[in-house]
């Protein structure tokens, strides 16, 4: 028997036996639909009251019956009549359901090459509800809007039409005029092609909106994706569903559909719900802020602790977001990839994975433990600690490899070191002729509302601040919003659990301003140092402010 797909939860036995009887229909190859198999399709759409999809072949047989609009219930490519990329894929859909084609149902037929997508409106007619409307949506080479829309018209008019004639004409149509509808599909090799969403509300000026996109842009960069489009919205708060209006998700499905995005990255953390029912609307992957940091984080990490770190990240990231995952991935339309694991499974894996939560947090407490006996060790040899902090890419590791001779790498990109690394490092005191040896170690870079569950995973990294003798907090002055990169960081160590020794602000990456921005630092922070670690100026100067710091809290 045939599977019924899409949203078949809570159906009747009866019901499901209906529609998988759907796929024991064979019609004739000159019409969009008779009209039995119309009636009897209205007829099991208003009994289970959802859309029901079907799609046919040319020669009328079903190829698969689904519960859904036609933007949730997509053929996946290898059950296409057809795959070449000249032409139409060969396969039609029929839908039944309350509403014309929205624009995510016209990119299905577009993503999917269909022959044409025909949507049946039901109505109420003297107390009974019947088909009396029809929508008939098809591929025109028109790069800025490649379909075409019919309707409503009567069924009548439908049922007149001739199916393989129009099909004809339209592959003509589509062929001499060298269109190629591989151009709007979707590529999945290389890199993951991304389109950006961002959300400004009230509580946001524009240049925090305007930094936030920018620093989004660099984050998917540094996890490896191209930004190919970026789709904004001004709301007063986020809808509570689909974080932007419902006008502006099918804008997006457009926008990805046309820029041929494969995932689409949100700046702002999403809840399990609204990731679900925007992936449900835009037939693509949905990732929030936090889902491409973590990713970032998994790319980095390279020592036994980091991966184990970033693992509890994930595993506390996942968890809250297994909830409808197998329905909603079969609302996606199924193929690799795609086809959920069932909500039984789930729950299994649920359970499976509270486990590895509890048993990764039991890891890092030990690790957190361990950090804490090298640390005493440290205190008894009566080495000092300076930790530098800094957000992401001010050039921390940069300036660990300048002072120390270390081989740490070092990357333009955001978060490119997690571990932290430990150095010696010696200081002269020229006019005492005194030597200290102080341990430098290089943290991982902070960032604006850094993830909880990041937070929470790396308590173990960022205790080697806590534990520090002292602080070197360096800042790219180079960066645009570096006087909001400030505030974060102090925001960060202001939430610690215990306040870390003095710190030192350092200004990075002076040899790449101008001259009015780099004297406007100066006079809001007369007590900084300002130098370039790449260019060797400044250092000298930090070395001794640095033993002036160590030597506050531990006098030689």
């Amino acid at each position: 028997m045939e599977t019924v797909a899409g949203h078949t939860q809570g159906l009747k036995a009866n019901q499901l036996k209906q529609l998988q009887k759907l796929y024991e229909q064979r019609h004739a190859s000159s019409s969009w639909v008779s009209p039995e198999f119309a009636q009897q399709l209205g007829e099991i759409a208003q009994a289970i009251a959802r859309p029901v999809c079907c799609y046919l072949d040319r020669r009328g047989q079903v190829l698969k019956v689904a519960v859904g609009s036609p933007a949730q219930t997509q053929l996946p490519p290898e059950a296409m009549p057809r795959r070449g990329a000249d032409r139409l894929s060969g396969a039609r859909c029929l839908a039944v359901q309350s509403h014309p084609p929205d624009t995510a149902d016209l990119v299905a037929l577009v993503r999917q090459r269909l022959d044409g997508l025909v949507v049946l409106i039901p109505a109420e007619k003297k107390g009974q509800r019947i088909l009396e409307a029809a929508y008939l949506a098809h591929l025109v080479p028109d790069v800025d809007q490649p379909w075409e829309m019919a309707g409503p018209l009567p069924l009548d008019q439908l049922l007149q039409e001739d199916f393989e004639d129009q099909i004809h004409d339209w592959e003509a149509d589509l062929r001499d005029s060298g269109f190629d509808p591989t151009g709007f599909q979707v590529t999945q090799a290389g890199p993951d092609r991304v389109l950006l969403v961002g959300l400004m509300t009230d509580d946001m000026t524009q240049q925090q909106f305007t930094d936030g996109l920018e620093e989004l842009t660099r984050l998917v960069e540094s996890a490896g994706g191209e930004v190919v489009g970026t789709v904004q919205q001004k709301r007063s708060q986020p809808h509570p569903q689909t974080v932007v209006g419902q006008g502006k998700v099918e804008e997006i499905a457009l926008a990805a559909q046309t820029n041929r995005a494969n995932l689409v990255v949100f700046d702002r953390d999403l809840s399990a719900s609204q990731t679900r029912n925007l992936e449900e609307q835009i037939t693509l992957r949905v990732v929030d802020r936090t889902g491409v940091i973590l990713d970032i984080f998994a790319q980095r990490a390279q020592s036994q602790a980091g991966k184990l770190q970033v693992e509890l990240a994930q595993m506390e990231y996942l968890l809250p977001r297994l909830r409808g995952r197998g329905q909603a991935m079969s609302r996606l339309g199924g193929g690799i990839g795609t086809r959920g694991p069932g909500e039984t499974k789930l729950e299994t894996e649920r359970r499976t994975i509270q486990r590895r939560i509890n048993l990764l947090q039991q890891e890092v407490n030990q690790l957190q433990a361990h950090r804490a006996r090298l640390r005493h060790q440290r205190e008894q040899q009566a080495v000092p600690v300076i930790a530098l902090v800094g957000y992401t890419n001010a050039g921390k590791s940069t300036l660990l490899n300048t002072l120390t001779q270390a081989e740490v790498y070092v990357a333009n990109q955001l978060f490119a070191t997690l571990d932290p690394t430990t150095r010696r490092l010696s200081l002269e005191d020229a006019e005492l002729q005194q030597r200290q040896d102080v341990l430098l170690t290089d943290t991982v870079g902070f960032i604006h509302h850094l993830p909880p569950p990041l937070v929470d995973a790396f308590r173990a990294t960022l205790e080697e601040v806590t534990e520090a003798n002292a602080l070197v907090h360096l800042v790219d002055l180079s960066h645009p919003a570096w006087e909001s990169h400030i505030q974060s960081v102090e925001e960060v160590l202001n939430d610690l659990p215990a306040m870390p020794g003095p710190a030192l602000l350092v200004f990075n990456k002076t040899d790449q301003v101008e001259s009015e921005q780099l004297g406007i630092a100066q006079q809001t922070y007369p007590e900084a140092l300002f130098i370039s670690a790449t260019q060797r100026l400044g250092l000298e100067t930090l070395r001794q402010r640095m033993l002036q710091l160590v030597r506050q809290t531990s006098p030689v």
